[in-house]
């Protein structure tokens, strides 16, 4: 998923957690849901970022050094810049973008 585009604001906001654990009837639930996407999104932008600077470890020297390095710094200031994971994943949830699975309550009903 490209984050860069998601318009999941860049500062924390105040949200109703009544109006949020409504979808799934319970806030720590809730927060469970929202904390697990958090972790996904962290590990998947972090790869990606890994990936990107990989590219960067050959040895080199002289002045093809120093412009690798501003493009390092230009890649790691746009990574900087993303809205956090949370507040993604919170987005995401809010937008009713996340499958739920619950093998807990799959299980009671058999």
């Amino acid at each position: 998923m490209d984050y860069k585009d998601s318009k999941a604001p860049h500062n924390t906001l105040t949200r109703d957690m009544n109006e949020m654990s409504a979808k799934v009837g319970n806030v720590y639930e809730t927060v469970a849901i929202i904390s697990k996407r958090a972790n996904q999104i962290s590990q998947e932008l972090k790869k990606e970022l890994d990936a990107k600077l990989q590219e960067f470890n050959a040895p080199q020297e002289g002045i093809e050094e120093v412009f690798e390095n501003k493009e390092q710094i230009e890649i790691s200031r746009s990574y900087e810049t993303l809205p956090k994971s949370t507040l993604l994943a919170t987005e995401e949830f809010l937008d009713d973008e996340l499958v739920i699975k619950n093998t807990s309550r799959e299980r009671e009903q058999f």
